[in-house]
């Protein structure tokens, strides 16, 4: 039985003309060649406070990069002292954008909810056991899970820890930007070889004061350098004409916030709602207090928990913090609510067919979010995390 092939001398392919092509995805997969080489290394990064704008190469069809960075963190408390706040390290990366053929902020997170996207989409991907020093005097208190962390990162300092000794500690950090959402489909990657794409990855990159609470003379300053690596998937050609997979569709990660947090229940209305969408993963938490710092998902921090749509609709509503962080553990394998404060809505691990949600069909969605009246707020923002997957129409 012949493979039926969809061919077009030339063909608009997620906003770009491409090559004569033939969307084959059984040819594809059976010629194709997972390549894995940097992109960008060991550039020397703008520094805390400043942008990078970094460009992918343009070769093959691009399913992931990996964002590496290898730096010091000097500390130098002479007669002040010098802390870290909640924000250190993952959110060295204050905002990455990816941006592709015209389609902006397809990725537009920080650092933290890059890893904890990471960690939410491999379920075999864990932290358990890797040992770091949150909350106390530094070096910190000594935990092994919900840090999002690898063995092989190193955070030199701990996370929101004080009187941190003068000295020069070695950085080693990375996070995967999600350019596909699914690696063994390789539905929203990214059609690259083609000198009309476009792919850029601007990293703005954390204030001194985001990560680091000093006082008196107290300084702290970071160095390093980044590497790109591109996990790329070569075009087979056969027959004198390309195979490439079904791109028909983009990836987003996005992550936006809500300031209009009040003990009671939070409706958050979902940004960037539209016909054509289906949303795969929802994911949220709450920094709290003048120098953020995330509100442990638990029974006293949170009441019902849920999602929304059209007038009142609410298809699922967790009894409180405890009960969402039971049911993210049990999913993912990792306690993502205990110290990152994060809770997530997947409908995609089992069957994403059945469980995503057309966002054609559930209008108006909102996130539901109590908070107990005895929880006290200051300056409090919910931020949520959406991951959608849309169609990248010809001309799109």
């Amino acid at each position: 039985m012949q493979t039926q092939v969809q061919e077009n001398p030339v063909q608009v392919m997620q906003g770009i003309q491409v090559p004569a092509s033939a969307v084959n995805p059984a040819a594809f997969f059976a010629a194709t060649r997972r390549l894995t080489f940097p992109m960008v290394a060991n550039r020397a990064f703008a520094g805390l406070g400043a942008s990078d704008l970094f460009t992918a190469t343009q070769t093959g069809i691009i399913a992931q990069l990996t964002v590496k960075f290898s730096g010091t963190a000097a500390i130098t408390p002479g007669t002040g002292s010098v802390a870290t706040t909640a924000a250190w390290p993952y959110n060295l990366i204050k905002a990455l954008r990816f941006t592709a053929n015209g389609q902006s902020n397809l990725v537009n997170a920080p650092g933290i909810w890059l890893k904890a996207r990471e960690m939410a989409s491999r379920q075999e991907l864990t932290d358990r056991g890797v040992i770091r020093g949150i909350g106390g005097a530094s070096p910190g208190t000594q935990v092994q899970q919900s840090t999002l962390s690898l063995n092989n990162e190193s955070w030199g300092v701990g996370q929101n820890v004080t009187a941190i000794a003068n000295g020069n500690y070695a950085v080693e950090l990375n996070w995967i930007v999600p350019v596909c959402f699914d690696e063994r489909t390789l539905v929203g990657a990214i059609f690259a070889q083609t000198a009309s794409t476009e792919l850029s990855i601007n990293i703005d990159w954390a204030n001194t004061s985001d990560l680091f609470a000093l006082t008196g003379n107290g300084a702290a300053a970071v160095t390093g350098n980044v590497t790109i690596e591109g996990i790329v998937y070569s075009i087979p050609e056969v027959g004198g004409q390309i195979i490439v997979p079904n791109l028909a569709a983009f990836h987003s990660f996005i992550v936006s916030r809500y300031t209009a947090v009040a003990n009671g229940d939070n409706e958050v209305p979902l940004s960037g709602q539209g016909i054509g969408r289906q949303l795969m993963r929802l994911g949220f938490r709450v920094l709290n207090g003048a120098t953020p710092s995330p509100l442990p998902l638990n029974a006293t921090n949170f009441g019902q928990i849920g999602w929304r749509f059209g007038g009142n609709d609410t298809p699922e509503v967790f009894t409180d913090g405890r009960h969402l962080a039971y049911w993210n553990e049990r999913v993912f394998g990792i306690d993502f609510g205990s110290l990152q404060g994060m809770g997530w809505f997947d409908f995609c691990n089992d069957f994403a067919a059945r469980d995503s949600i057309d966002e054609g069909l559930a209008t108006n969605l909102r996130l539901l979010a109590n908070i107990p009246t005895g929880v006290s707020l200051t300056a409090p923002v919910l931020e949520y995390a959406q991951e959608t997957v849309f169609g990248a129409a010809a001309g799109a």
